[in-house]
Order: C-alpha cells, then sequence, then structure tokens
C-alpha cells in the first residue's frame, strides 16, 4: 500500500546521482526482495527436503540475478558471421559399420537420454506427456523403450535409458517405469531443477551421480533428446562418427539441425559468433532482425534438438564453471490474464562450451515432435508404420516430407476430442497441405490428396462422408450425414 505524504516533509533514504545507479539500486532491492520470498517457501517445505529445496531456490535466484545483471542482448546482430566450412557436416557422408561386434563395442560407450518434464495438459491429458498413446496404444515412453531394446538385444548390448523429470512427472514416473522391469533396458531417472529449464540439465545430472557413474563404466557419449520427438532414435551413422573419431578430431559436442523452412520461426538456429558454434533462439533476436532471422535463405538449419556430448567434456566444463549459457526471456500469459516474464535456458546454447563442437545436417525424419493434436494425426496415419518402436515413413509417399496440417483450436485441440472426430484416421499418403476449422468430423476410409481445406462456420457442421475422397478441395458449409 503507497502512503502519500506532504512535499515538504518527504525525505527519501537515498538519491542515486544518476540514472545508472538508480537502476543499479532498483536490480538490488529486487534480488533481494526475491531472496526474502524464496526463504519464505524454503520453510514451507518439509524438513527432510528442505537442503534440496534451499538449494533449487538459491539456484535460481542465481539465474534472476544473471539476468538483472544483463545488459543488451547476449549477441551483437552485426558481429554474427556465416558459418565457416565444415561446421555443419552432410548426415549423407556418414559411415554405418556393418560389423555386429564393432556395433556392440559403440553402443556401450553410450547413453540416451530423454527429457521428460513436460506435463500432456496443453493436448488435454492428465499426467506425463510421456504416457499418451501415439501409436497402436503405445506411448512416447513405450516406444523409446522398445528403440533401445531393440538394439540391446540385436547387438547384445547395454545402452541405458535415463529420464530427466520434473516434480511435475517424477512421481508418476516412477509408477510406469516399473512396466518395464522385464524388458533388456536398465532405466534411470533424476529430477530436473524446481523450476524446470533445459539448460539445467548438466548440472542435474552431475548432481544426480549419473555422470560420475556412466563415466566410470567407460561410457563415453551421450544422446540427449525430447522424449516427443518420435524421429529422435539412436543413429549408428553420427555414433560411428563419434566414436570412431572418423576425421582424427575429438568432438566433444554435436547438434542435429535439419533444413529449415517457413515453418520453424520458433525454434533455434546455428551461428558463427566470437570464433565458436552457437545456438541462436527467435527469443534472443532484437524486433528489427526477426524477419530476417525468420529468413530460410540467411539462417538455413534449424535446431532438431538432438544432442550428442562427450561425457567427460561435460564433467569438464561444470567443474570449471565455465557453463554460462544465455538467458533466454520469454514474455507468457497465463490462462487468467496474467502477463509474466519467463526465464529460460537452452540445452543446445551450452555447444560455445565445447572444443570441436560441429552440426550435423540430418534429414527431416529425425525431427518428428508431436506438440499439437495436428502432429499426432500425422503420425497415426498411414504415412508411418512402426518397426522395433521406430516409425518409418511409407515407401509410397513421393515426397520425404511430411504434410502441413492445421487443426482448429477449438474443436481439434484436446486429444479425447480429436479422436472423437475421426472414425479411423484418413489416408494421407498423397497429402500436401490440410486446413480443419470448426464442427468437423470424418467418417471411415476417408482420402485426402493434394491441398484440401474444410471450414465449417459458426453454427454449421460438416460430417465428411465414409470412403470420401477429397483431392485439392475446399468445403465449407453445412454438411451432414444423416443415419436413416
Amino acid at each position: 500500500m503507497l502512503k502519500v505524504e506532504d512535499k515538504k516533509s518527504r525525505t527519501h533514504s537515498r538519491v542515486p546521482s544518476d540514472a545508472k545507479e538508480f537502476h543499479e539500486v532498483t536490480k538490488r532491492d529486487a534480488l533481494k526482495q526475491l531472496e526474502r520470498e524464496l526463504d519464505k517457501l524454503i520453510e514451507t517445505s518439509p524438513a527432510d527436503k528442505k537442503d534440496a529445496f534451499r538449494e533449487e531456490m538459491t539456484s535460481f535466484a542465481g539465474l534472476f540475478g544473471r539476468f538483472l545483471q544483463e545488459d543488451g542482448p547476449s549477441v551483437a546482430w552485426n558481429r554474427i558471421e556465416k558459418l565457416p566450412e565444415g561446421a555443419v557436416k552432410d548426415y549423407s557422408h556418414l559411415q554405418t559399420p556393418t560389423n555386429n561386434d564393432q556395433i556392440r563395442l559403440m553402443l556401450n560407450k553410450l547413453v540416451v537420454v530423454k527429457l521428460n518434464g513436460g506435463l500432456g495438459t496443453s493436448m488435454g491429458c492428465h499426467g506425463p506427456k510421456s504416457v499418451i498413446p501415439v501409436r497402436n496404444d503405445l506411448t512416447f515412453l513405450d516406444l523409446t523403450v522398445q528403440q533401445i531394446e531393440s538394439l540391446n538385444k540385436t547387438y547384445n548390448a547395454n545402452v541405458p535409458l535415463v529420464l530427466m523429470n520434473s516434480f511435475n512427472t517424477d512421481e508418476d514416473t516412477e509408477k510406469i517405469v516399473r512396466k518395464y522391469k522385464g524388458f533388456q533396458v536398465n532405466i534411470y531417472s533424476f529430477n530436473q531443477s524446481a523450476f524446470p529449464r533445459h539448460g539445467d540439465f548438466y548440472e542435474s545430472f552431475q548432481k544426480s551421480g549419473l555422470l560420475k557413474q556412466f563415466i566410470n563404466e567407460g561410457r563415453e557419449y551421450l544422446f540427449l533428446s525430447n522424449i516427443d520427438n518420435l524421429g529422435a532414435t539412436i543413429d549408428l551413422g553420427i555414433l560411428n562418427r563419434l566414436v570412431g573419431e572418423t576425421d582424427g578430431v575429438c568432438h566433444e559436442f554435436v547438434m542435429e539441425v535439419t533444413d529449415k523452412t517457413r515453418a520453424d520461426v520458433k525454434g533455434g538456429t546455428l551461428i558463427q559468433y566470437e570464433n565458436k558454434l552457437r545456438l541462436l533462439e527467435i527469443a534472443q533476436v532484437p524486433n528489427e532482425h526477426v524477419d530476417e532471422f525468420k529468413s530460410v535463405k540467411t539462417f538455413k538449419f534449424f535446431n532438431t534438438n538432438n544432442i550428442w556430448a562427450k561425457l567427460d567434456a561435460i564433467e569438464r566444463v561444470l567443474n570449471e564453471k565455465s557453463m554460462n549459457t544465455e538467458i533466454i526471456v520469454n514474455n507468457k500469459t497465463l490462462d487468467n490474464g496474467l502477463r509474466v516474464i519467463q526465464l529460460e535456458t537452452a540445452v543446445g546454447a551450452a555447444m560455445k562450451c565445447f572444443e570441436n563442437a560441429i552440426g550435423i545436417n540430418v534429414p527431416r525424419s529425425r525431427f518428428l515432435p508431436v506438440k499439437k493434436t495436428s502432429d499426432l494425426l500425422l503420425v497415426m496415419s498411414n504415412l508411418y508404420h512402426l518397426k522395433s518402436g521406430s516409425l518409418v515413413m511409407s515407401p509410397q509417399r513421393m515426397f520425404p516430407t511430411t504434410p502441413l496440417v492445421k487443426l482448429g483450436d477449438n474443436h481439434f485441440s484436446k486429444v479425447k476430442e480429436f479422436l472423437g472426430r475421426f472414425a479411423n484416421i484418413p489416408d494421407i499418403i498423397e497429402l500436401d497441405h490440410l486446413t480443419v476449422s470448426g464442427d468437423v468430423t470424418f467418417g471411415r476410409g476417408v482420402s485426402l490428396r493434394g491441398t484440401v481445406i474444410i471450414i465449417a462456420n459458426h453454427g454449421d457442421r460438416i460430417d465428411i462422408p465414409p470412403g470420401a475422397i477429397l483431392e485439392n478441395k475446399i468445403v465449407s458449409g453445412n454438411l451432414r450425414i444423416l443415419d436413416h
């Protein structure tokens, strides 16, 4: 509550001498206020978890302090350089070993880590997103376990799976993984910070003790990806490139990138800055350069968030305390209309901290995330078939790219409602673009080809009849199929 006093009696305990000092004072006050609020939160935590919670709060206060001290963008736009030759390797030039013994030795040097901190609430589901059924009633987690077990069985290897959970997903995930007890996969898990940020992975991984454990076991590399990216499978060609050091250079960090499209406006891209490869996110781009950043001509590559990193290099960088990743500031609007600032760090931003970091330009098939029901439509369709837990594109598809699908938020955004609008998933082998808006349902055996746009205006309903073939069609108005 503000108190207004007479001008004559009003005094100031401190009067900043200039604008710079004033800003410094306000920053210190903001940090102190945050620390006081965090102390209050710590006191409410259970006694047996208080030390761990205090450590988390201290970590967040440190991040907030860094945010307050940063003046201007972390990257000066006019100092961004073109990527040097050889910075991004061509995937097609990679060699995959055929000797089973060699493959087994490679796999036994690998750890697979999946970021498993997200909830399925944005798609109308409860619990961890990783337990949403995506294909043949199999979940993201089911498919991941199947993929790794298949490799372990085929090559008599022992690739472990590590899940980085959040406080939102940890308890449920621990219960779910019990069903994999008889599988040929060792599953580990650890928690990220109480304020989930992908960039926390490295420090949280070290604190869990797993980093040291795997190094002591003789493992050399980890493969890290989002658990909802169904294209992020173990690639023996990339692993061979790293473990085999085919060019005589030890690459401590590899980022999988793919050709950028106009749809990839939010993701990060590789740049050269101060003689280091770095990840540039759109949230770091000055407003006047956003259009340039989105250009597929200027910035050709898109970060898939599939990352390979050398375990002992991670340990070295952490021990040297040289992993100072950029803070990404995202403006969010909550459901209640409140606008907040979210501080994040990106796991790929650590690239600049490692020696001989490179990118590998992988096929788009290695980036198949399921963020919305429009993505779910693709992975559930006849566009793919399932092989040992991996989705493989149908050979009947003439182009390797996936169709662009846009489904209206009001009627399709939640998984349950989405499934209720399809008697079965349409044939989309020859589909290029699909836009659906409004109250629309699909009968069994529908085929969609070319560009299809279906718009049901407010108050109207469109029922696409069973067996319908829509090719380069626009459907609008009101179309009801009534049972007799």
